[in-house]
């Protein structure tokens, strides 16, 4: 196992560069970029240039004169002087051949230096840190939840296949599964959170006020963030739910049916011995070994248009606001940090089928 394990990690290097180049090789054919950013920004307010030259946008549109014509490289650059650009190019280390500026960027990623946000002057760790609460809340609860209520209906369902349990189970699981998760998002605030019925929770945040959140105890602090949490999580819930469902409900049908089954029966096992002294290990093996993907998988990407909903800045916002802003080291570290933690849980669902079913023996399969 250990041979196996070792491979899969020197597999991470190589899968790591790959993904990385496809991506920074993408960003250069897209349009736009930081530097049309922080042009498109001056359209709108005159001082912009402020932090990068130190004189304000009235003193770059008297410079606009001396620009000699055709020499604009970026779209709505026109009236502002070469020098600005350049002096942007520098800020940015644009001035750099894009291999020259992948490489130092895989460098600095390899001494777990991710770089500074263009836009916000904090660092891509300090960014990740400030909004990991909230995504992992979202991941966390809603992933428990998922399993929590699945599982159990899934065996049942799989137990009463064919009775009229199965069969109206299935059609509110289909319902839930084709709802759109936004749609279901905004449902739940029209119906529960005021917007045209009941307040019966907040929509927005993950606590109260500031100043309200001061004065409380720790179960009412506790209280309070689980009171913030209910609509969403519900909301990321609804279709993980419905796949692990099912997923539990086919795994338990196909063991039912094997022979082992069949001869436990014979024996006079009573069928709750069968099911779960027998059944469960096998038939769980493939939906217990997915948790740590299922979870990373709600905690990076899954809750970005439940984030936006009910205006909570995690994660997957912090990934969607870099990318609509051109922030370019908070998508590639993000991409960076989300792509390793990703190809690591990868290794250890393995490890957990190992842990679940010690029969398993990846060795002899050649990795």
């Amino acid at each position: 196992m250990g041979a196996y394990i070792l491979r899969r990690l020197l597999l991470v290097i190589p899968t790591l560069i790959g993904v990385m180049i496809i991506n920074f090789t993408l960003v250069q054919f897209v349009p736009g970029g930081p530097i049309e950013q922080i042009i498109a920004d001056m359209q709108g307010q005159g001082d912009v240039t402020r932090g990068f030259t130190g004189s304000g946008g009235d003193d770059a549109a008297r410079s606009a004169a001396a620009a000699p014509a055709g020499t604009e490289r970026y779209i709505g650059a026109r009236g502002l002087p070469p020098a600005f650009i350049a002096q942007l190019e520098r800020e940015f280390g644009f001035d750099k051949p894009p291999l020259q500026r992948f490489l130092d960027m895989m460098w600095n990623y390899v001494r777990f230096d991710f770089g500074t946000s263009y836009f916000t002057s904090k660092t891509v760790v300090q960014l990740i840190v400030e909004r990991m609460p909230v995504s992992i809340s979202l991941g966390l609860w809603s992933t428990l939840i998922a399993y929590i209520v699945s599982i159990p209906l899934g065996i049942r369902k799989a137990v009463k296949d064919g009775t009229p349990f199965d069969t109206w189970t299935s059609g509110v699981i289909i319902v839930g599964y084709a709802i759109p998760g936004f749609l279901f998002a905004i449902l739940l605030l029209v119906l529960f959170a005021g917007g045209s019925y009941w307040q019966w929770f907040p929509s927005r945040g993950l606590h109260s006020e500031a100043d309200l959140v001061a004065r409380m105890t720790w179960t009412e602090y506790i209280l309070d963030y689980a009171h913030h949490m209910v609509l969403p999580t519900i909301a990321l819930t609804i279709s993980s739910f419905a796949t692990l469902t099912l997923l539990t409900k086919n795994s338990f049908l196909d063991e039912l049916r094997k022979h082992y089954v069949m001869t436990a029966r014979a024996k006079g096992l009573a069928e709750r011995r069968v099911l779960y002294g027998h059944v469960f290990r096998n038939a769980m093996l493939i939906v217990i070994a997915g948790f740590p993907a299922v979870f990373i998988g709600a905690f990076f990407g899954g809750s970005l248009i439940i984030e936006t909903v009910f205006s909570l800045d995690g994660l997957g916002k912090l990934f969607f606001e870099a990318a609509v802003a051109r922030d370019y080291p908070v998508i590639f570290g993000t991409l960076f940090i989300f792509t390793l933690v990703g190809l690591l849980v990868g290794i250890l669902s393995d490890l957990m089928y190992v842990w679940i079913d010690p029969r398993i023996d990846f060795e002899t399969r050649g990795g």
